[in-house]
């Protein structure tokens, strides 16, 4: 008897497995089939606004940093130049763009000024505060200010970049530090998209 009641617990809970693994299968695959992030309503860095509609129609490159950043975001972004132009025209509908996570000091003519001086292939984005902060929320981008003791602050944030397809839809990321052949053929890959 105790034996009959076990073999129907296994199978029940076997059963209850499959169709919980079933349903967070099927919820992934709609998930995956969603543009990722949240919308938004920002400001561009010719103080233009900006929503989350600049994600779509082609494939996007997003990183999130700021212009006080002493090594990861320069970096980051001279790397990123010179991956475009190493992609040439494979890269071309490849849409860029750096959303500042201190908007109160990284204004649209500070963004315009900074990305100008590194490369022309990726467009700031700023704007109200917490319009910045839900925004970096919604894509999963972990940020936080750090005082420094001497009045000032730098933020602590994601080194990642992430790559958008052309609906939107989460691809891949490139990690800061990643070696530059990897890089450049997730980006290969992502202007196929």
């Amino acid at each position: 008897m105790m034996r009959a009641i076990f073999a129907a617990l296994i199978v029940v809970l076997v059963a209850a497995g499959a169709w919980l693994g079933y349903e967070i299968y099927n919820q992934s695959a709609v998930n995956s089939e969603k543009p990722y992030g949240v919308a938004f309503n920002l400001t561009d860095q010719d103080g233009q606004p900006i929503t989350e509609q600049a994600f779509r129609g082609h494939p996007t490159v997003v990183f999130f940093g700021f212009t006080h950043c002493p090594e990861i975001c320069p970096t980051t972004l001279y790397e990123l130049g010179n991956w475009f132009e190493a992609l040439g025209k494979d890269g071309e509908n490849i849409k860029a763009y750096f959303v500042s996570i201190d908007p109160e000091r990284d204004t649209p003519e500070v963004l315009g000024n900074y990305l100008g001086n590194v490369t022309d292939r990726v467009r700031g984005i700023t704007g109200d505060p917490e319009a910045v902060r839900t925004m970096a929320r919604g894509f999963n981008i972990y940020f936080k200010r750090i005082d420094t003791g001497d009045g000032d602050y730098t933020m602590d944030h994601t080194a990642s970049i992430l790559l958008l397809d052309s609906k939107g839809r989460f691809r891949k990321t490139i990690a800061f530090g990643e070696d530059s052949d990897s890089a450049i053929q997730k980006l290969r890959d992502l202007a196929a998209t």
